[in-house]
């Protein structure tokens, strides 16, 4: 079975459904796909950083206007295993709401603009054509559907379809990491993200809807062994080692269902916009959780590239004009963001960190700058 659409969106996140969002509202036949069912849990901070909310109102997405409110923060506390702890404001209001119901949000607006939506769908090949028309093939339950496309646009998060290599060489660290996450009732959390220091890695508490908090985690692979194979064990494993963080976690019970875990997980070196086609989000760039802007740049990769494919599909541009448009855009975008991030990641796990809290101190100008330098700034965008 053939069929032919303008674009075709792989993967349904934050990145892929904007982007679908986008080219259907700028009347491009779009097709955006996923291998799982949504909305569902993921694994992610649920932090929405206070550069998002020009970028939604892009989207046409207002938080406010939604039946289950979101959550607000205004301040990040860090605490490490010693007890030192750093308070920082933030630049702005951050917003915090589940994946599950951003996710339902954002698909529901690509549907309204008129997108068409097929979940469950596992793409098993994806070939470029000498005219640049691109045919990708994929297994809906038990049939076989053959799609064509002028574009592609890969929005499948670290795990790419099968036979598909980035551009570039070495693009993601040599450290592996698992990502977990895992919802709770009874911690209650003011307005503000807590990012807690333990052995191996990171884990955050942030609230988001329905009073609920968010407990994500990156912690290395090898501090993970032997700490039990749940969701819930890991957590309790890596808490032992910083104790105000055990204390916290005691006053919460998980709500069942939400465990989700991501592994393995390599974060960037270099962005990666194009192989045979576009990235965006996590696809084109993974960064470190602890910098809280993942969910940003998943925003604004997608409305950089939906705004290069749709000049391609409407014949603006040629293909290697949308290609080296788009990548060199990408790239001066990105590339010194994520090398702050990178910097800030190994000052973290570095074994001074138990300085930090006296340099934060003696130099308040230090956290501030710390966290400024992992944001990307506003653009000035209009709907």
């Amino acid at each position: 079975m053939m069929k032919q659409v303008d674009a075709i969106v792989i993967g349904a996140g934050i990145a892929g459904s904007s982007t679908a969002l986008q080219l259907a509202r700028l009347g491009h036949h779009t097709l955006l796909m996923d291998r799982q069912e949504f909305p569902r849990h993921k694994t992610c901070g649920e932090f929405m950083s206070p550069e998002t909310k020009e970028m939604l109102e892009v989207l046409g997405v207002d938080l406010t206007s939604q039946k289950i409110a979101h959550s607000t923060m205004d301040r990040a506390r860090i605490i490490l295993p010693h007890g030192g702890e750093i308070e920082v404001p933030l630049p702005g209001q951050a917003i915090g709401i589940s994946r599950y119901e951003l996710d339902r949000i954002l698909h529901q607006k690509a549907h309204s603009a008129g997108a068409e939506i097929v979940t469950k769908a596992t793409v098993t090949g994806i070939h470029k054509l000498d005219s640049h028309v691109y045919e990708v093939d994929c297994r809906q339950g038990d049939k076989l559907v053959r799609y064509q496309a002028k574009a592609v646009i890969g929005a499948y998060g670290t795990k790419k379809p099968r036979g598909k290599a980035s551009a570039v060489e070495d693009i993601r660290d040599d450290t592996v990491y698992i990502g977990i996450k895992s919802h709770y009732n009874g911690i209650n959390v003011p307005e503000q993200v807590e990012l807690y220091f333990c052995n191996g890695g990171y884990i955050g508490i942030s609230p988001i809807e329905e009073g609920k908090a968010n407990v994500a985690a990156l912690l290395t692979l090898d501090s993970v062994q032997g700490s039990g194979k749940s969701v819930l064990e890991i957590l309790r494993a890596a808490a032992q080692t910083n104790s105000r963080l055990a204390a916290r976690l005691a006053e919460g019970t998980p709500v069942p269902g939400s465990q989700v875990s991501i592994a393995p997980l390599r974060l960037s070196d270099v962005p990666d916009p194009w192989s045979e086609f576009p990235h965006v989000g996590d696809a084109m760039l993974m960064i470190p959780p602890l910098c809280g802007d993942g969910m940003s740049i998943a925003l604004r990769s997608a409305l950089l590239c939906s705004g290069w494919t749709d000049n391609y599909l409407k014949g603006t541009l040629n293909y290697h004009q949308w290609q080296s448009g788009y990548t060199d855009e990408a790239n001066k975008e990105f590339t010194k963001l994520l090398k702050r991030a990178r910097r800030i990641q190994q000052l973290a796990f570095a074994k001074t960190n138990r300085l930090y809290p006296g340099l934060a101190r003696m130099f308040p100008g230090l956290a501030k700058y710390v966290v400024k330098a992992t944001r990307l700034s506003e653009k000035g965008l209009t709907p």
